[in-house]
């Protein structure tokens, strides 16, 4: 089987995929992707330069069509040298943003095409007009009409998709929906797991462990799309309820899905820390991003995690840290529902209310005995439904092998 695996951010969601499928006697895989990547024996990975921001002349709604075809056409470049070579693939997986996708149909007609479908915008439903007061507007509508064009293009010319998770996949129009496999990229549980010796030392020179008090907040960015405010709000509470807690939040400044802050703050957390004043930084560390390897030690070591969301794509950080044992306290938004329920294998709590917030995350240090089943609970929802090698990884192939064998794939929805 030949495979081409394209994405902006090489290797992004085939990071367990990818070596998988070349350590397979007799498969082939090649990447496209927009940066360098040290890629495993048996992988030829081709890069372009991701283009600039569209002309000043473009107008606003134009933009997102206009910087897709930009990406497209530099991705069909490579897939035509490709094809010169005498590489034509089975199938080629290619994520749907960004437009990648779009012109790799053209150009290798005689192959089917898999779309990684993260997530398709709407106006209604999901995180556009979420936030309470700030419904959305015609000009909301309009800008995600606009980018989703370049996604339906994609899913126009397209065999299959694979969705990582049950809401993401309900986000689909449904005349596309049908053909969307329920599989996510997995999570290692041999990785991911709890350890009770676990250490995580601090900028300070202080180091946690296992039955410290230690509030835990991880996010690519420190923005409202992931809570960020309802979490910054209720730590004053929070400190003062606990004297012995410390806080660890990990993510960087920079917004990664919705607006930045007004008033002249240049970050959410500069925009927080004037809002709720000065926080003791013995008790509050920012970390900025950290290595995954560290994440996992900052999982065993957390006291009660917290993961707030809009609904939005579920970030795979949350799953690790329940595979790693932590007790996740979520907001009770679509995307964590499919995966908390409340009281059983985690907490939820409203994604806005930050006076609950702060209640919450008290109670489960007060009592940390009591909810060790839920912690037992968390990790056991991901060895049942998200395990990498046993679950997600045989299915992924599955998925790949029909489409090799013009065969239509199982939905396992």
């Amino acid at each position: 089987m030949k495979v081409l695996l394209v994405h902006p951010n090489f290797p992004g969601q085939y990071a367990h995929l990818m070596p998988a499928l070349a350590a397979r006697p007799g498969t082939q895989v090649v990447g496209i992707g927009a940066r360098p990547f040290e890629v495993p024996e048996g992988v030829s990975l081709r890069t372009y330069e991701a283009p600039p921001p569209p002309a000043e002349g473009v107008t606003r709604r134009a933009r997102p069509a206009d910087a897709a075809i930009a990406r497209a056409d530099r991705v069909a470049r490579l897939a035509l040298d490709l094809r010169r070579e005498g590489f034509v693939p089975d199938v080629t997986f290619s994520h749907i943003g960004w437009g990648d996708t779009i012109f790799l149909k053209d150009v290798f007609p005689e192959s089917a095409l898999l779309l990684y479908a993260e997530f398709f915008y709407s106006a209604t439903g999901a995180d556009v007009g979420y936030e309470p007061g700030k419904p959305a507007t015609i000009q909301d509508a309009v800008r995600v009409r606009a980018m989703n064009m370049p996604l339906v293009s994609a899913m126009n010319a397209s065999d299959w998709g694979i969705a990582p998770t049950a809401w993401q996949r309900a986000r689909f129009p449904e005349w596309y929906r049908g053909r969307i496999s329920l599989v996510h990229e997995g999570i290692d549980t041999a990785v991911c797991r709890p350890d009770p010796e676990a250490r995580f030392p601090l900028p300070d020179g202080s180091v946690l462990r296992p039955g410290d008090e230690v509030v835990t907040y991880v996010a690519r960015g420190l923005e409202p799309y992931r809570g960020f405010p309802t979490f910054m709000r209720a730590l004053p509470a929070l400190l003062a309820a606990r004297p012995n807690a410390r806080v660890v939040i990990v993510g960087g400044d920079e917004v990664r899905y919705g607006r930045g802050p007004e008033g002249g703050h240049a970050t959410w957390r500069e925009a927080m820390l004037a809002e709720v004043g000065p926080l003791d930084p013995a008790r509050v560390h920012f970390l900025g991003r950290i290595p995954h390897p560290a994440l996992h030690a900052l999982f065993r070591v957390s006291s009660v995690h917290i993961y707030l969301t809009v609904p939005f794509v579920l970030s795979w950080s949350v799953l690790e840290a329940m595979a790693c044992g932590a007790l996740i306290l979520g907001s009770a938004t679509p995307p964590v529902q499919e995966v908390i329920q409340d009281g059983k294998n985690g907490l939820l709590t409203d994604l806005f209310d930050h006076a609950a917030l702060a209640r919450r995350m008290t109670e489960a240090l007060v009592d940390p005995q009591r909810m060790a089943p839920l912690r037992a609970a968390a990790r056991r929802t991901i060895a049942e439904r998200y395990d990498l090698h046993r679950i997600c990884l045989p299915r992924q192939v599955q998925v790949l092998e029909a489409l090799a064998a013009r065969r239509r794939p199982p939905s396992f929805a």
